[in-house]
This record gives C-alpha cells, structure tokens and sequence, in this order.
C-alpha cells in the first residue's frame, strides 16, 4: 500500500469514527428529552395542561409565564424553586396549589393540600436577590374608606353559621394539614406601600400583623397547649416593595422581600398568601419569601369588631390565617369551622385569633 493511500484510508477512517461519535451524541440527546412531556405556550395566561407535570421550563421557555388553575395562579419561578398561592375565599372554598421547578427545570404540581409530613429536618440558608422584580403594574394602593376603629353602623352582628355550631369546638377538634414548607430560619417580614385594611396607619397595621404572626409562633391558644414551636418571625421595617400579588390573585415573580399590605385583589378572595421555597427532598421545602395581601378593593375590615360590626372582617383573624399558610399550615374544610385555618373567615368574628388544637397540632407538626 502506498503512503498516499495510506492517508486516504486513515482519513476516511476518521471521518467515519467522528460522524458515528455525533451520531451517539445526537441520539443520547433525543433519549434524554423524549421522555419529557410536550407543553403548548400560546400567548396569555397558560393552564396545567399547558404546561404539564414532567415537561421542561428551560425547552419550554416557560420561566416568567403565569399558570393558572382553580381560580388562582403563579408566575413559573427558575429552576430550583417552588411557588404556592393561598387563597382565603368568601363563600369558604379551597384556592391554591404548589408549581415546584427542581433544580434541571422539570415541573411538578401540588393541586391539592398536603397530608402532614414529620420530616422537617434541614438547615436555613441566606437569600440574595441579585435582580429584584418590580411588579409597579400590579399594585394598588387604595385605602379602605372606613376608619378601623370607629364604631360600626351596621345592622348587627353576623349570625353564627349553622356548620360552626354544629362542629367540633376549638378545643376539641384536632384536624389539620400541612404544606410541604417550613422556615428554618427566622421570617423576617416588611410592611408595604399604600393603604392598610381598615384604614390603619403603617404603624397600626404594623403591630396588628404583629400579632397575627405571633399568634402562630407563639401558638396561642386557650386549650392549655404550651409554646412548643419553634417558629420565629421579625419585623424589619417599611418597604416601598409591594406584595408579589396581583389584582387576579396571582403571585407574580419575587423580589426577594416578604411583604404584607393590602390592595386589589380577585373578587370573593378576602385575601392572599404567595410562598416561595427551595426543594429540599425528604424534608419541608425551606421557605425564602411569603407575601400577604389583603383585598380592600371589595372588602372592609376593622381592627376592633364592636357589638354592631357588619360586614367587615377582622384584621388579626384574617392575618393569623394567612400567617398560618406562611408557616406551613394547610386548609381545613367542612366540619372543621371552628378551627384558625378553616377555609372560610366569618364576619366580625375573632375566634381566628386563637388557634385551636388541630392548628397547634399542625405547628408541632412541623416545629
């Protein structure tokens, strides 16, 4: 064999050898997102279907879109992180569900609230925002026209419900459910621009929502339950931030601030919790931010409920609910009226204020 011929045969050789080797490169790629669903991403707001559990955001493109389900939606976060939306509804319905991207961009679905989990071992970590989103096109800064503690010129007190009578008393009823999310660290919270429920002043508000949250770090209760949770909550201070929450109830992208304030909110939701968190498998998901925003574009709320409140709810009732959704805690539904984390909050009523035994259950639960 010649020397010239040689060199054909080695590099014909060659290039068989690299177009086998693309070739392998090619198919591996094909088997790794073959079994990825296919998602549709036409234009506005996109359902479950759209983009179903198992499908890819970074093929898709989905991250910043929003998904909608059951009258609520999120904002698809980056990969890496989970997003769940609470919505606390009129006529004591469940609203919300959990979008979890892991970390290689696959998507899963939490459409309903979450049995109990004893695993909440993990471990806090520090969260900077190096691009904080600001959401000015969301916003609403309406005050309530009502001043918070003034007497009520209603017609009366509302009537207990049959379905609270007829439960379980506070005390007595132990159900309850938990989301998968737990803050291992401290929930250090802000106050928000514009009007607070009730027409209270930032100050005001400040001490009302206060309380709301020590009501579920502290437990309080008056069913001889203990403090055995180990939840921790600090104000830090005002913010000009809003809430990650828009006029649909719809959590938008974070800006790396948990904010409570108050503006417009979808129509039949009194109010709204967004939760951020980190996969943790095995554990609670590690909670980075929880907005709250109460709906004072079609509802009223007082700080001090008198014999002739109507129609308005109780600012601290309402807020130790939504703090509840900020620690972790689920709704309850039918026949568990009595208890702070029912998916209802009655008119002119302050029993939300004091947790009953499913809630305390639920807090140790996980603290």
């Amino acid at each position: 064999m010649t020397g010239r011929n040689s060199g054909l045969i080695g590099r014909t050789a060659v290039a068989f050898v690299l177009a086998a080797s693309l070739s392998a490169v090619a198919d591996s790629a094909h088997a790794g997102t073959a079994g990825a669903k296919v998602c549709r991403l036409d234009e506005g707001v996109l359902t479950v279907d759209d983009l179903p559990a198992g499908s890819s955001v970074i093929e898709c493109g989905a991250v910043g879109r929003v998904v909608a389900y059951d009258g609520t939606g999120v904002t698809v976060p980056e990969p890496g992180t989970a997003v769940s939306v609470d919505a606390l509804a009129t006529d004591g319905s469940t609203h919300g569900f959990t979008l979890e991207v892991a970390a290689d961009g696959v998507v899963s679905y939490g459409l309903a609230d979450a049995a109990a989990d004893s695993s909440t071992a993990g471990s806090d970590v520090s969260d900077v925002l190096s691009s904080p989103a600001r959401t000015a096109d969301d916003l609403s800064q309406e005050p309530d026209g009502a001043d918070a503690d003034a007497a009520d010129n209603g017609a009366g007190t509302e009537v207990a419900s049959v379905e609270a009578a007829s439960s379980p008393s506070a005390c007595g009823d132990g159900a309850y459910k938990t989301d998968d999310r737990k803050e291992y660290g401290t929930y250090n919270w802000y106050i928000g621009d514009g009007g607070m429920p009730g027409a209270l002043s930032r100050t005001d508000a400040k001490w009302a929502f206060y309380d709301a949250i020590d009501n579920i770090t502290d437990s309080y209760n008056d069913c001889g339950y203990g403090d055995s949770v180990g939840a921790k909550a600090n104000f830090l201070s005002e913010t000009s931030y809003e809430a990650d929450i828009n006029s649909s109830s719809q959590c938008t992208a974070r800006d790396g601030l948990s904010t409570w304030d108050a503006g417009d909110l979808k129509s039949g939701v009194v109010a709204t919790t967004c939760s951020w968190t980190w996969p943790m498998p095995g554990v609670k998901n590690d909670l980075r931010e929880a907005d709250v925003r109460f709906n004072t574009h079609d509802y009223d709320f007082t700080n001090k409920p008198t014999s002739s409140c109507s129609n308005k709810y109780d600012i601290r009732s309402v807020g130790t609910h939504e703090a509840g959704h900020v620690f972790g805690l689920g709704h309850v539904g039918s026949g568990h009226e009595n208890l702070t984390m029912y998916t209802n909050s009655f008119l002119c009523s302050t029993k939300a204020r004091t947790l009953g035994k499913g809630d305390v259950l639920a807090l140790r639960s996980i603290y």
